[in-house]
């Protein structure tokens, strides 16, 4: 895996991908990416080989390549709509391949040609292919061959590595892997605050993104081609690169533990919360707990609004009517200060299931009187909140999939009283064998049988109402219908 997929993937497993964190770390990423095209074509340019051109020529030889990028940039963008259109005509999937890999060797032999890299062809016809319609087809003709060449071209990194290096000269790799991260680090929080973000973002951010990347291997090798550095200094660099990539969980989880001391130093920052004879709260104030204060706000109900992300707040004080709190409401203090203690609702609308349940915890504990009315995100959720003692709670996504799944049966003929009976006929029965498999979703065998038993007796239930239906439907007419 390269250390770009690695660092979104970590980020979706903690959750953070969608967060302002992660949007930072993944325009950066994908800016590094980019910022690799002019590195890969001006480091022949400028080595001084015996093939490298000097005055006049140089300049020549640098308009050609230009020329050809330009060529391959602008046609590649016209040419492939219409060459594509014809390899999909014929029907044929290993067409496509075929056609990718002509593409790709060709843009690589029209780049050498002019003296730049083969990397650098093979990533712009990478390029023209992903601004192609037909981007999805070839993605999934050639993902059996992308773990194979990306295992191969780590292969041939790691053969490269000269591991007595690192007995040989322990302290020069080590003041390399620390100069890397440390310069890319500095570097990385400079942008991140220029671009305006907080101190604790800008920290995140270089922490999370302070290794090397896999495209550095490339242009080491392109670089010895060149002329420009010797291969002894770049099996320093390999090994320096590498061990910066393997220490990349260890510093988010030293930031982790950093994030953690300083938001238990800054807790107290939390909004002060004015007095008010609002007798509900709403915890996390996101699409789903927003909705909620805007329907109270249009009956002139007062609430008063928790949540934890002081951007999100920020937003909502700029562009809603709504008044929100910046603090956390799983802290017993912050119920306090709410005044849990007076309030009749509390609405738990938190996005973040180990947050909603930690909370669920505490207004269940030290509240027991407060009517807790909560969101949940799955049934796995739901089953949490019923652990607790929450009565209330609906699923975030089923009051929309049921009027849409409505919407789909009265578009395939059904008619709108039939879907309409149908929708609630599932709901009633979806809600019965929520409450069934309550008492067995610890054990995944018997949830598992109890959920195909509920899709055969939901099925039964509905052939059995249309049975009904139908011969209601051709029962003769009797004296007695019009009494």
């Amino acid at each position: 895996m390269s250390s770009t997929a690695f660092v979104l993937q970590t980020l979706a497993e903690r959750g953070e991908l969608t967060t302002r964190k992660g949007r930072s770390s993944f325009a950066i990423l994908l800016f590094q990416d980019i910022a690799v095209i002019p590195m890969l074509a001006l480091i022949p340019l400028l080595g001084e080989g015996e093939d490298i051109p000097a005055g006049t020529e140089a300049w020549f030889a640098a308009g050609e390549a230009i020329a050809v990028i330009a060529l391959i940039v602008f046609g590649g963008r016209y040419l492939l709509r219409p060459v594509f259109r014809l390899v999909a005509r014929s029907g044929i999937k290993e067409i496509f391949t075929a056609a990718a890999l002509l593409v790709v060797i060709g843009t690589a032999l029209g780049v050498h040609s002019v003296g730049l890299s083969m990397s650098l062809g093979a990533f712009l016809a990478g390029m023209l292919l992903a601004d192609s319609e037909y981007r999805h087809e070839l993605e999934a003709d050639i993902e059996p061959f992308k773990g194979l060449l990306l295992g191969l071209f780590f292969i041939s990194v790691g053969m490269a590595v000269d591991l007595g290096l690192m007995v040989s000269e322990p302290i020069m790799i080590l003041a390399m892997v620390i100069g890397l991260m440390l310069i890319k680090a500095v570097a990385l929080y400079a942008v991140v605050r220029v671009a305006g973000r907080d101190n604790r973002s800008a920290i995140s951010v270089a922490a999370t993104l302070s290794q090397g990347g896999e495209f550095a291997f490339v242009i080491f090798a392109i670089a010895i081609s060149a002329g420009i550095i010797g291969s002894a200094l770049v099996s320093s660099l390999i090994i320096a690169v590498i061990i910066s990539m393997a220490l990349t969980p260890l510093a988010m989880t030293i930031d982790d533990i950093f994030a953690r001391r300083n938001r238990q130093k800054v807790e107290e920052r939390f909004d002060e919360i004015e007095a008010s004879d609002s007798k509900i709260i709403i915890a996390g104030f996101g699409r789903v707990g927003q909705m909620v204060a805007r329907t109270l706000a249009a009956r002139g109900i007062g609430f008063t609004a928790l949540d934890i992300s002081s951007e999100q707040i920020e937003v909502v004080r700029r562009f809603g009517n709504n008044k929100a709190y910046y603090g956390d409401a799983s802290r017993l203090e912050m119920l306090h200060a709410a005044r849990a203690q007076e309030a009749q609702v509390f609405v738990l609308a938190i996005d973040d299931i180990e947050a909603s349940v930690r909370t669920a915890e505490t207004v269940r504990k030290h509240f027991p009187k407060l009517k807790i009315l909560a969101r949940a995100r799955n049934r796995f959720h739901a089953y949490r909140m019923m652990d607790i003692g929450v009565e209330y709670i609906i699923r975030e996504t089923l009051l929309s999939a049921l009027e849409l799944a409505e919407q789909v049966l009265q578009a395939t003929g059904i008619s709108a009283w039939e879907a309409k009976n149908t929708i609630a006929t599932f709901r009633a029965h979806d809600e019965r064998t929520m409450a069934r498999q309550y008492a067995v979703y610890h054990d995944e065998t018997q949830l598992i049988q109890t959920s195909r038993e509920a899709a055969k007796e939901l099925q039964g239930i509905l052939e059995s109402d249309r049975e009904s239906q139908h011969h209601a439907d051709r029962a003769p007419f009797s004296p007695d219908d019009v009494k």
